[in-house]
């Protein structure tokens, strides 16, 4: 029988969400699938939020992202005043709930472990760098009952040995490849998607299309600010603390002043049907990240409408991307310039079939199908049937 599995997707935006926001559309592009295998899915998740499930549980009156980067000790309540509706949740339900789905860091397999045998059996799928939180992953102990998954085998690579060992394998993003148009023909302006941070890099794109005479497009939330008016207007709001946040001061000091208006500029977010018509008319998406990135939603996504990927050799890409047949990777920055050049070389119609081969959301639902059962079986919940003779 196919299980009833808890969902908990964070308190921070809607599923799927409004504009940004990469756990929150890899959990839009998992259920769906699952929900065609007869799995029953129960979303915790907050108001607002429109994935169809067979049942929504609403643990915030309304997405707390703008929070997520505050001073700790300004918002270490939201986490946990999502957690006690998430066990509120199992506790109405009891063993009506088979196992649970958590992608919220940190804070939901601690309080699912101190549950105990009154929380079932959970799985957490791991989207950030496996270095943060090293006091938490060195020495939780899932006690057979928790386990976990990432989303790439070079983020796995960066996690501690007690990690490791409680660790399942890595099933990759994906994208729902029916719902993507492929759009072979392309434009001349390079697109960056994701939001505006250091670690994205934004300026980087940017230094690189300004030597080489390209157009690019910054598409993503400036602190959760959408677009340049509303940035402005929280600017001009001192309880905003927009004008202190990290990201905030990263636009305004380092990308702003590449701005032009014309050939390079900000384009705010991107959501829906707009969003999948820019990226698929991109030259490329370039993805100059400047940190390990664990899975890059945006990748796959560009990949699945026929736009290749230039970007440097971190993280996840080199997984992602086949140089020279879906797009470039560059050891240093001062490489992209060049491969900028050579996109034009990129078949479009193999960018599509790579994220129809390896990425759709069949797959990745069947990825996690196997592996929900093996933490139901190390749990006890699930019988192995034995070998025939």
């Amino acid at each position: 029988m196919p299980p009833t599995v808890l969902v908990n997707a964070g308190p921070w935006l809607t599923v799927p969400p409004g504009g940004y926001g990469g756990i929150e559309n890899v959990i839009a592009t998992l259920v769906p699938p699952l929900r065609r295998r007869g799995v029953r899915v129960i979303l915790c998740a907050t108001a607002g939020s429109s994935l169809e499930v067979d049942e929504l549980v609403e643990t915030m009156p309304r997405p707390m992202f703008r929070h997520i980067a505050g001073p700790y000790n300004r918002m270490m309540g939201i986490a946990h005043a999502h957690m006690l509706r998430v066990v509120e949740a199992l506790r109405e339900r009891g063993d009506g709930v088979d196992l649970g789905h958590d992608h919220l860091e940190v804070v939901g397999p601690s309080v699912l472990a101190a549950m105990g045998s009154a929380a079932p059996p959970a799985l957490q799928t791991l989207h950030w760098d496996l270095r943060k939180h090293p006091d938490f992953y060195t020495r939780f102990d899932g006690a057979g009952r928790i386990a976990f998954n990432g989303v790439s085998e070079a983020q796995l690579e960066r996690a501690p040995e007690n990690l490791r060992r409680q660790t399942l394998g890595a099933v990759p993003l994906a994208v729902d490849t029916a719902a993507v148009p492929f759009q072979p023909a392309k434009g001349d302006a390079f697109l960056v998607l994701g939001r505006m941070a250091e670690i994205k890099g934004q300026d980087l794109a940017a230094e690189a299309c300004r030597q080489g005479g390209w157009r690019l497009d910054l598409a993503g939330p400036v602190a959760g600010a959408p677009d340049a008016a509303a940035l402005d207007d929280g600017l001009q709001d001192p309880r905003s603390g927009l004008a202190t946040d990290d990201d905030v001061r990263f636009y305004l000091d380092r990308v702003r002043p590449l701005e032009d208006g014309d050939r390079i500029r900000w384009v705010g977010t991107l959501t829906g049907a707009r969003k999948l018509d820019i990226l698929g008319r991109a030259r490329a998406l370039l993805s100059p990240v400047r940190w390990d990135e664990p899975g890059a939603t945006a990748v796959v996504e560009a990949l699945a409408c026929g736009t290749p990927v230039v970007g440097l050799r971190r993280g996840a890409l080199p997984t992602l991307i086949e140089h020279g047949v879906t797009g470039f990777l560059a050891d240093r920055p001062e490489e992209l310039v060049g491969l900028l050049d050579r996109v034009g070389e990129i078949d479009p119609a193999a960018c599509r079939q790579a994220a129809e081969d390896r990425f759709s959301a069949e797959a990745m639902a069947d990825a996690y199908l196997d592996l929900y059962r093996t933490v139901l079986e190390r749990a006890g919940r699930l019988s192995t049937p034995a070998p025939p003779g």
